[in-house]
Order: C-alpha cells, then sequence, then structure tokens
C-alpha cells in the first residue's frame, strides 16, 4: 500500500513538474513583457553573461521616465522607499522594508559603488543611467537586477530583468517554487511604481495658479 502511495505521489509531482516547465514557467517569468522583451540583450546582463535563471516582466506606465526613475532609484529597504509590494511578507523574512509613498530626495542620486541590503544580500549599483537604467548586483556576484525605462510617446515601458547564477543543486531546486512567488512579488511591485509614477506626472502637470 505504501508502494503504491509513493509511486502515485511520485507520479503527481513528475507530472506537476513536467506541466510546469511546458506550459507555464515561460508565462511566469515573462510576465507583462513582449517577445521581443524576453528575448533582446538589455543593459546589466554583461554583468552576468553565464545565467541559470532569467526573469524579464514589463509594464507601460502613462508618465514619462522623469515620473517613473525617482521610485526606483530610492527602492530598498528602510529608510529607502521600500519595494512597493506586500511588505508584510518581505518582513516576514526579515527585510525591513516600508514602501512609501512620497519621493525621498536625499535618494534621488544613486551612484555607481554605492549599494543596501536586502536582508543578508548585499546589492550595490552598477550601472547608473538617471531616466533610462538602475542595475545592481549581489556582492557574490550571483544576482543582477536591472530596471530599463524606455520611453514611449510621453509614456515609459518600465522593463525589469534579474538574472540568476545557481551554483549548486539546492539552489537550482530551491529556484523552482521561488519563481511563481517573485511573479506574485513583482507584479504588486510595478503596479505600485505604475501608481505612484502616474500620480506624481499628473501631479507636475497641474496648472498653476498665481
Amino acid at each position: 500500500m505504501r508502494l503504491k502511495t509513493l509511486a502515485r505521489a511520485t507520479a503527481a509531482a513528475a507530472g506537476s513538474a513536467f506541466l510546469y516547465w511546458n506550459f507555464l514557467r515561460n508565462a511566469i517569468l515573462t510576465w507583462g513583457a513582449t517577445a521581443e522583451e524576453a528575448a533582446a540583450r538589455l543593459p546589466g546582463d554583461e554583468l552576468l553573461e553565464k545565467a541559470d535563471g532569467v526573469a524579464t516582466r514589463a509594464m507601460t506606465i502613462d508618465a514619462p521616465p522623469s515620473a517613473v526613475w525617482p521610485w526606483i532609484a530610492q527602492m530598498g529597504p528602510s529608510p529607502r522607499g521600500g519595494a512597493y509590494t506586500y511588505d508584510w511578507i518581505e518582513n516576514l523574512l526579515g527585510l525591513n522594508m516600508h514602501s512609501v509613498d512620497r519621493v525621498l530626495p536625499e535618494y534621488q542620486h544613486p551612484r555607481v559603488g554605492d549599494g543596501f541590503g536586502y536582508g543578508s544580500n548585499k546589492m550595490s549599483f552598477k550601472i547608473v543611467e538617471p531616466e533610462h537604467v538602475l542595475a545592481t548586483q549581489s556582492a557574490d556576484g550571483n544576482w543582477v537586477w536591472a530596471f530599463v525605462l524606455n520611453e514611449q510617446n510621453g509614456s515609459t515601458r518600465l522593463i525589469s530583468r534579474n538574472r540568476f547564477r545557481l551554483p549548486t543543486l539546492k539552489d537550482k531546486i530551491g529556484m523552482i517554487p521561488m519563481e511563481p512567488g517573485s511573479l506574485v512579488m513583482e507584479r504588486k511591485m510595478l503596479l505600485g511604481i505604475k501608481q505612484r509614477a502616474e500620480r506624481l506626472a499628473a501631479r507636475q502637470n497641474e496648472p498653476t495658479h498665481v
């Protein structure tokens, strides 16, 4: 009886893995991105050429890059601006995230070499092109996270790309359940940036009365 139960469980796990790998994984890793964006070489890719995992997600924001950039520039754990996602989940992991709804002037000018931590993961700015590219890399070199802002007729196409090196079998297996979870968090983040940027652009466009 136990052997039959084990066999069924193994078959179910194998079937689920097959379905995920062949039918769901690509959609999860490229949510919101066009096929061209997902396949494109983007700034920051050169920081980790041989990646074991790549996620490219994107969103159109009805605001110019100048209204999007401030929210990306200040991202990070407190006292920085947070990550505009589910703070309570991130704080369960000890990340000390507190998403703000205001621009923080003191964090608007990231510089190459500066950095901050996501828990034990220390990140450093590697590429800084204001209103166009912000790329960070972990201290061990195994994670690169780049934001690319492309202006499109007054709107912004915001692309978020994560590249990972997974040096051990444990890392590779552990990344599988992390992929769907990362979509939940990153989708919320992109929406959070979109909402904040569009509100900022609307305020900037309000007529001034003398």
